[in-house]
């Protein structure tokens, strides 16, 4: 059947299979194109390296106490003795000979050992995350958390200085570590809120945004000005997530496209459609560019954490044909809420984390990237040091400061980072009722409080990724809160 003008045109109109760009336009400019139109940051050029922060968020609160472990029997300061004495008799402690040693420069190279499930599988070729503390490419951040400003335990039992909202509820802890804001509810997140301000700068020729989740809408994405892209994982390839629909090859829609492309070099002097061209020749530019795109080297394991990492290795991979110099990823790896069954539970997830972990980290060096790319790891919150339940059910409760990952060649590893605790060290006092356990008497239970925030250590990550000092207090508005703004686990 014959098509009248109207019909072909109407058909000529592509669309992507990617929620971001469909609904999303202001990221290549409909509005935002017309009010940078002049704005000399648009036109300041894109710096010369390449950076991308890498957030996997363990959802649910990860038990920090069986993360990062001491296992020396020094005994000015929680030392394996203390941790065995409060989890051993209800079956949550690790066995001592089984944890990953790392020796820490920090707290007089004591050693401290990491879960067992960051290691090399049996009988596997990855070797997990552990091998990586000691080429110095991997850092922990200890005793991190939200917070409205410093606090001791005193002020916190007199409720003497603000706590954070909502503390130790799951939705409230997991918005403030993706929004940087404890003391007021924020409707951005701190990813999002560093695309606000790098976009134009750092970014002015990108085909995609600068930031991508591959966990759907998440709070941590969300800025003022912009929004992500959202992915679907591997194995679903780069040319499907990011394909022009309803064109097969066919001579019709061959036809019907290059209509398209030429009708998109018509200048009509009018903003509006001017935008709106852009927009489509975008969309049609990554299209062709990532159905060109080849596959990663490295195998990564088929799990949801290690599809979600392969993506964003591809997207990384094609950095150069979509235009962009800065990236922020958001992965997500869920289950960690270990009210019970956590001893088997958390070494499934740590074994599908380490692994996924180290082949992006293998990837990234392969890209010759290493030192551009950092991965870095949040939680809801910790858990308590205190058992809940006992034997194959024991679990543990919902805590406050945790201890983090940071990996990458850019990283000034193998050091535990952090503002100290009462015992002179970024580590905590491992002792229920202890002087950096939050509750006291009958309710102690082990919720350390943090003497590090959130702020502190997401701003150290923006300083390397590239945000200028002049934009962190947009980014991080309670960062002035705290002493220091940069822990020092990033080289310059």
């Amino acid at each position: 059947m014959k098509q009248n003008r109207r019909e072909f045109l109407i058909k000529s109109g592509c669309a992507l299979t990617m929620t971001a760009l469909a609904t999303q336009s202001r990221h290549f400019g409909l509005m935002q194109a017309m009010a940078q139109k002049t704005s000399t940051k648009f036109e300041s050029g894109v710096p010369d390296d390449y950076r991308a922060l890498v957030c996997i968020f363990l959802s649910g609160g990860n038990d920090g106490n069986n993360t990062v472990i001491p296992i020396h029997n020094d005994a000015s300061v929680s030392n394996y003795a203390a941790y065995s004495a409060a989890r051993s008799p209800q079956g949550l402690a690790l066995a001592q000979n089984t944890l990953l040693p790392i020796s820490v420069p920090k707290i007089g190279n004591l050693a401290y050992g990491l879960h067992p499930a960051f290691g090399t599988l049996p009988g596997g070729l990855n070797p997990g995350i552990h091998p990586l503390w000691a080429t110095g490419k991997m850092a922990v951040v200890t005793n991190v958390g939200t917070l409205v400003r410093p606090m001791t335990r005193a002020q916190y039992q007199t409720n003497s200085v603000q706590r954070p909202l909502n503390l130790f509820s799951h939705n409230d802890q997991v918005n403030q570590h993706q929004n940087c804001r404890s003391d007021a509810p924020l409707l951005t997140g701190w990813g999002g809120r560093i695309s606000d301000k790098i976009t134009f700068t750092d970014n002015p020729n990108r085909l995609v945004p600068t930031l991508s989740s591959l966990a759907g809408t998440q709070l941590f994405t969300v800025g003022d000005t912009t929004e992500p892209l959202s992915l679907a994982p591997a194995p679903t390839p780069l040319s499907n997530v990011l394909a022009l629909v309803g064109y097969n090859n066919s001579p019709v829609t061959n036809a019907r496209l290059e209509a398209l492309s030429a009708a998109l070099t018509l200048d009509t002097n009018q903003e509006l459609i001017t935008a709106s061209n852009r927009i489509h020749r975008a969309a049609l530019e990554i299209s062709r560019s990532l159905n060109n795109t080849s596959e990663v080297t490295v195998t990564f394991p088929n799990t949801d954490i290690g599809n979600q990492l392969k993506q964003v290795a591809r997207m990384i991979k094609t950095r150069t044909v979509l235009g962009i110099n800065r990236q922020i990823f958001f992965c997500t790896i869920g289950g960690f809420d270990t009210h019970s069954g956590q001893l088997a539970g958390q070494n499934f997830l740590f074994t599908q984390l380490s692994q996924a972990m180290r082949a992006f980290y293998d990837e990234m060096t392969v890209q010759a990237l290493g030192d551009k790319v950092t991965q870095f790891t949040m939680s809801d919150f910790n858990r308590t040091f205190n058992p809940a339940s006992s034997g194959v059910n024991v679990g543990s409760d919902h805590g406050w400061a945790n201890h983090s990952f940071v990996i990458g060649d850019a990283v000034l590893g193998g050091d535990f980072y952090g503002m100290n605790t009462t015992n002179g060290t970024p580590f905590p006092t491992l002792v229920n009722n202890g002087p950096d356990d939050a509750d006291g008497g009958s309710n102690a239970r082990g919720r350390w409080i943090p003497t590090t925030s959130v702020e502190q250590y997401a701003a150290t990550l923006s300083n390397w990724f590239g945000l200028p000092a002049a934009d962190m207090s947009y980014v991080f508005p309670n960062l002035q809160s705290f002493t220091t703004g940069n822990l020092g686990f990033m080289q310059p």
